[in-house]
């Protein structure tokens, strides 16, 4: 790999890795310190790589850079004494070597420490996202913006307020107790559900950007299934979940880049492997008395991988639908059980329940009744799809109702 691909790369890989660490050294109010000591060694590494040519490890050089800045950076800073707390060091005299841990396990209890201490109540879901694809994710600031079609000085003063509130509620960067997981394990869920939504279901234009979303919302998930005090049913639960949908990736688009409803998705595009994953994990999330959305969504994930078109499977996804809705109301789930009833009883009795739901500024809600009165009535339906657009803020989502338009039999 070139020095001009090999550097993005490793910023994207380690970066976040090297964070975490420091962070979880130098605690919540010290997250710029860690940020500028891992910046400057990707700088020198940028530097010298481009001069010397890449090293033969260049993963472990930037764990050395890094190592020897830290402890530059503390020797000859007065944080040292007045701003770093007493548990980083490794004896009242400051000259003695300081321990810096890169190895696989201390990365990997940073990040989940880390994970915690991001998605915390203090702050805002949105800001919580924003943080947790800087800081664990290692997305730049514009890739973040991009993402959510905003500009940089936005997300920029986001996360710099997040962190601001983070250190205002004094928030320790440390390994959950039972106590915090109990608290705060569903404001993490949530906030991993989110990032992977993101990914999946996002407007951006950004298409690259989407599976990159998903995956890092996968790794995060992981890292809780791998620790044994968070490696709970919901846990599992949703990453069956990610699986499920991650498995549909490549047959949710054809080679224009426009959208392919579920019907006519190429099943041989699916993913075999992360269905079986998918199956195992919530096989897995299947123990105890603890239900969650995530055990109802993932559920219903899995018989979308089913293609069989069949009463057994509709009526299982009405049933499950009608589970998640009185579990926890929402407008995206009360769409999609309303396209189920059409699979189980007729258009006719899902127009009947759509039009009660009125979602009038949901450009999606016109075009599942578009899609309802196609064969029904085609003049209503057109005139449900001409409002989708008009609502619209997607080119992407525009084209595929165009093209449902163009199937419609109008006089």
């Amino acid at each position: 790999m070139e020095e001009r691909e090999l550097i993005p790369h490793l910023f994207r890989t380690e970066y976040r890795k090297m964070v975490s660490v420091l962070c979880y050294l130098f605690g919540i109010k010290h997250i710029e310190i860690a940020e500028d000591i891992v910046s400057e060694t990707f700088l020198a590494a940028t530097e010298i790589w481009g001069m010397n040519g890449n090293p033969e490890n260049p993963a472990a050089w930037l764990y050395a850079v890094a190592k020897n800045k830290t402890r530059n950076y503390l020797k000859h800073n007065s944080i040292f004494e007045v701003k770093i707390s007493e548990e980083i060091k490794r004896s009242t005299n400051i000259t003695e070597e300081l321990s810096i841990d890169f190895s696989s396990k201390n990365i990997t209890d940073s990040q989940l420490a880390m994970i915690f201490a991001v998605c915390h109540s203090a702050i805002s879901v949105d800001a919580q996202i924003a943080l947790a694809l800087n800081l664990l994710c290692g997305f730049g600031i514009q890739e973040i913006a991009d993402a959510f079609l905003s500009n940089k000085e936005v997300i920029y003063k986001r996360i710099n307020r997040a962190k601001e509130k983070l250190r205002d509620a004094n928030i320790r960067i440390e390994q959950p107790s039972l106590t915090e997981i109990s608290g705060r394990l569903d404001t993490v869920l949530t906030t991993l559900y989110l990032l992977f939504s993101e990914g999946y279901y996002s407007s951006s234009q950004q298409t690259t950007l989407r599976k990159e979303f998903c995956a890092e919302a996968m790794r995060l998930n992981y890292l809780l299934i791998e620790n044994k005090t968070t490696n709970l049913p919901e846990v599992n639960a949703l990453f069956a979940l990610m699986c499920f949908h991650a498995s549909r990736f490549e047959a949710r688009k054809n080679g224009s880049g426009e959208s392919i409803l579920y019907d006519d998705q190429d099943e041989t595009l699916w993913n075999r492997e992360l269905i079986e994953k998918g199956i195992y994990y919530l096989g897995r999330a299947s123990t105890g008395t603890v239900v969650s959305r995530y055990h109802l969504e993932a559920s219903i994930a899995y018989w979308h991988t089913q293609k069989v078109d069949s009463t057994e499977k509709w009526k299982n996804i009405l049933q499950l639908y009608n589970q998640l809705l009185i579990f926890e109301y929402s407008p995206i789930a009360a769409l999609n059980r309303t396209y189920t009833l059409s699979k189980t009883n007729g258009k006719q009795a899902a127009i009947d329940e759509a039009e009660k739901l009125k979602l009038n500024d949901n450009a999606l809600y016109y075009a599942l009744l578009g899609n309802l009165y196609t064969d029904v009535d085609d003049e209503i339906a057109l005139k449900h799809y001409q409002t989708a657009i008009e609502l619209t803020k997607s080119a992407e989502q525009v084209t595929t109702i165009k093209r449902n338009i163009a199937k419609l039999h109008i006089k």
